[in-house]
């Protein structure tokens, strides 16, 4: 069994930062990965040594429009990939701030829409984006808005379009060649079949 040894930190930011995790793999050979995390060093050690409670760090949306029976997407422009992307709405958590109190307030900023209801029966309060390089957890959630698509709450640093897309439009999106993010594809599949 791979066992974490040690944790230290390459480079701290607000909002992501890099650690080298020393670890024993299962054949009993000392081994470096890299982690980057949402979280400070403090947390995580707590968490990988201590076994402290891990609180996500953001939501993602799935939210469908109920005047219009159509799915929100957004398409932001991301610094990584120096392009625009087609996303579901998301945002990070604020400090002691709840899953329906984030959902609200990030599907507000980044679509201009209003939040209903969440339905709990298809939202995930915990899964990880890609565990091979992060810790990063987020809370999948389903839920139903309405109201009209405006880019007036954004914030100085977004580059963000929120589209409404019909099952027939959604067809359409898997078609073509385009940037998209792997939690979209799958709900654009889940929406088109469902």
């Amino acid at each position: 069994m791979n066992k974490l040894k040690k944790l230290t930190p390459l480079t701290e930011t607000k909002f992501l930062s890099l650690y080298d995790a020393e670890y024993e793999n299962r054949k009993g050979a000392e081994k470096h990965w890299i982690i980057a995390s949402r979280k400070n060093f403090d947390t995580l050690k707590e968490q990988f040594f201590n076994k402290k409670e891990e609180k996500i760090d953001a939501v993602i949306i799935n939210a469908i429009h109920k005047p219009t029976n159509s799915l929100v997407l957004i398409k932001q422009f991301r610094i990584p990939l120096n392009d625009y992307v087609y996303e579901l709405p998301a945002g990070l958590l604020d400090a002691d701030e709840g899953i329906v109190e984030a959902v609200r307030r990030e599907l507000r900023e980044e679509t201009g829409l209003s939040l209903i209801e969440i339905d709990n029966a298809k939202t995930n309060p915990k899964v990880y984006i890609s565990a091979g390089m992060t810790d990063e957890s987020v809370a999948m959630v389903y839920c139903s808005c309405e109201g009209s698509i405006s880019n007036s709450f954004l914030e100085d640093d977004e580059d963000i379009e929120a589209i409404l897309v019909s099952k027939e439009i959604a067809k359409e999106l898997l078609k073509q060649n385009i940037k998209m993010d792997i939690k979209v594809w799958l709900a654009l599949q889940n929406f088109i079949h469902n």
